[in-house]
Order: structure tokens, then C-alpha cells, then sequence
């Protein structure tokens, strides 16, 4: 299968993006501290969104920076684009070629401001745009679902963030994690199909929540709306009810025990059917094992082991995940 072949490629093509990137990501590291940068506005689409949301944590922890989503319609249907004073653009975009990211990006030239292009294509009209571009070095994706250009855009974050040793763990924690698809699938099987679920993550892992259900819906045609577990304790918690299936992601650090606090009340109040995602040690859950890694790069070991979980899903759910209805690998919007 094509979609589980890509999957299986993420730690080489992680591997070479370590390798072949580091003077590049330098590049938009020192875009991005320049005494006139006071933030960074990311212009993103879907999957790519996510990355983004993965960089509000990443920058702003290792940068100090405050990290915005941009509005692509102010620029394409207003025709009102905000004003970008003390501003970075970064555009994410596997394929580079949609209208309204160029756009985006045409505009912080015109206002004068640094641009950085993360794609999967450096010739693409948004690489041809853009300051500095990083190319994600994923190969041909041809897949519908994006998934190894996905965690391509986390290591181009990461190591724009910051070049610490620790990155070069990240492609065998992720292999690591692939390697417990057996374990998996037997969740899946356990679990059986299902039509809707919601999803949980927070911190640098709010980003694979996000991720985790996009792929649910795309691939498995599964109702999946995420969240992250301090948001869902505020109302969306009145969902779940025995049986309502509930997945999470919880990695060890930081916000461990706040999560499984609340993982723990849904199982003692709800009855809810539960899969948690973790590299931390919880006896008392139904889980899937995974390495351990520092907290900020986790995300990029997580989504694959959800990439897994989707495609088995789909499988259980009668879905050929290779052929998703309705959609095509580049989407362009204006």
C-alpha cells in the first residue's frame, strides 16, 4: 500500500532534512531574530495549518516570539491585508502553489517584511517568493493524505528553533514508533469502527490532536473534532458518555498530570472508550507505548504512531485511505 509505504519513510526523510538543512534553517533563524522582528504570522492551509499550530509552540518557547495564523481571505477577498510592522511571514505549504499563500506572501514583500517558504517544491511560485525557502525533502507524496510532508514541516520548525543535539534523536524515536504497529492495529481491532471521536492533545502536542483528526476524517470518515484537554474541560467534556470514543495524546513533561487528571475523570464519570497516546508511564489507562523524547519533538514520533492508527481505522471502517472521496493531492484556494 502506497499510504503505509509514505508512512514508513518519515526516518530517512527526516534523516535527510537533519542532514541537508541545517545552513537553511540557520538562514531563517537569523530572518526571524532580526532586531525588527517582533512576531511571526503563518500563512497555512489545512495539514499545514497544523504545522503551524506546532510553531506557536516551538518559536514562541525557543524564540520568544508570538506566533499568529494569518487570514489568507483579507488579502484575496477583502482585499484589506492587515498591516505587518515588526512582522515575519512564513508561508507552509506542501506543494507551494496555492493562490491565496502566494498572495499572503506577495503582500509582506510589498510591506517590505522578511518571508520564509517551507515546501515540499523550492521551484514552486511560493519558494520563488520567499526570502529563505526550506525545502521539506519529502520526496514525491503521492499519497492523497499527507504524511511524511507533514512531519517534514515539524523537523523545518524544529530545527529553525534551535539546533540543539537532541534533534538528531527524532528519526529513530519516530522508526521506534512505527514499530508498534502490531500493537496498533490490535487497539483498533479492540476499539472496532467507529463514526465519531474526539481527540486530545495540548502544548506542542495540541498541534497532533489537530492532526490526528484531520487524518481521522480524510482517511477513515471518522467525525473528529480535537481539542486540547484544558479546553475540553470547560464544556465539550459533557460529550462523552459510555462508549463515546475518546483518543488522546500525552507526552511526558510538562503537562502530563493535568491530562491524565482529566483522562482519569472521564473514565471514572463517563465510561468512555478510551486510547491514549503516551511515552509517559500510566498503568491505569488503555495505551500505546512510545519512546521517550524531549516533550517539544515529540510531536513529530506521536503523529506517526496516529498515522497508524488512522489507516488501520480506515481499514476497520470499510475505507480505502489511498482514495479518500472528494478530495485531490493539491488543493488550490483564492
Amino acid at each position: 500500500m502506497l499510504l503505509h509505504d509514505e508512512i514508513f519513510q518519515q526516518p530517512e526523510v527526516l534523516a535527510e532534512a537533519l542532514a541537508a538543512n541545517r545552513a537553511l534553517t540557520l538562514d531563517a533563524r537569523a530572518l526571524l531574530t532580526r532586531s525588527d522582528v517582533k512576531h511571526i504570522v503563518i500563512a497555512a492551509r489545512g495539514t499545514s495549518d497544523n504545522a503551524a499550530r506546532y510553531a506557536k509552540y516551538a518559536w514562541g518557547s525557543r524564540l520568544g516570539l508570538p506566533v499568529t495564523l494569518a487570514a489568507p481571505s483579507l488579502y484575496t477577498r477583502y482585499e484589506s491585508p492587515p498591516n505587518l510592522d515588526g512582522a515575519a511571514m512564513v508561508c507552509i505549504s506542501q506543494a507551494g502553489q496555492s493562490p491565496d499563500m502566494l498572495a499572503v506572501v506577495d503582500d509582506a514583500n510589498r510591506q517590505g517584511r522578511p518571508t520564509i517558504a517551507l515546501t515540499n517544491d523550492p521551484e514552486s511560485p511560493l519558494g520563488s517568493a520567499s526570502d529563505v525557502v526550506i525545502p521539506l525533502r519529502a520526496a514525491p507524496e503521492k499519497s492523497i493524505a499527507a504524511t511524511k510532508s507533514y512531519s517534514a514541516s515539524l523537523m523545518a520548525i524544529a530545527m529553525i528553533a534551535s539546533d540543539t543535539a537532541s534533534l538528531d534523536s527524532v528519526p529513530s524515536a519516530v522508526g521506534a514508533a512505527l514499530e508498534t504497529e502490531d500493537v496498533i492495529a490490535k487497539a483498533v481491532e479492540s476499539m472496532g469502527a467507529i463514526s465519531k471521536a474526539v481527540v486530545l492533545g495540548r502544548g506542542h502536542n495540541h498541534a497532533t490532536a489537530f492532526e490526528w483528526a484531520i487524518k481521522m476524517q480524510e482517511m477513515a470518515y471518522v467525525l473528529a473534532h480535537p481539542y486540547s484537554t484544558a479546553d475540553f474541560a470547560h464544556g465539550p467534556f459533557a460529550l462523552l458518555e459510555p462508549g463515546f470514543p475518546l483518543l488522546a495524546v500525552i507526552s511526558d513533561g510538562a503537562l502530563t498530570a493535568d491530562g491524565l487528571a482529566l483522562l482519569r475523570r472521564a473514565k471514572e464519570e463517563t465510561g468512555a472508550s478510551m486510547l491514549v497516546m503516551t511515552n509517559a508511564e500510566v498503568p491505569d489507562l488503555p495505551t500505546i507505548s512510545l519512546p521517550k523524547i524531549d516533550e517539544w519533538l515529540s510531536p513529530m514520533m506521536f503523529i506517526a504512531a496516529c498515522q497508524l492508527f488512522t489507516l488501520h481505522m480506515a481499514l476497520a471502517n470499510g475505507v480505502d485511505p489511498e482514495t479518500p472521496r472528494g478530495l485531490i493531492k493539491v488543493t488550490k484556494t483564492s
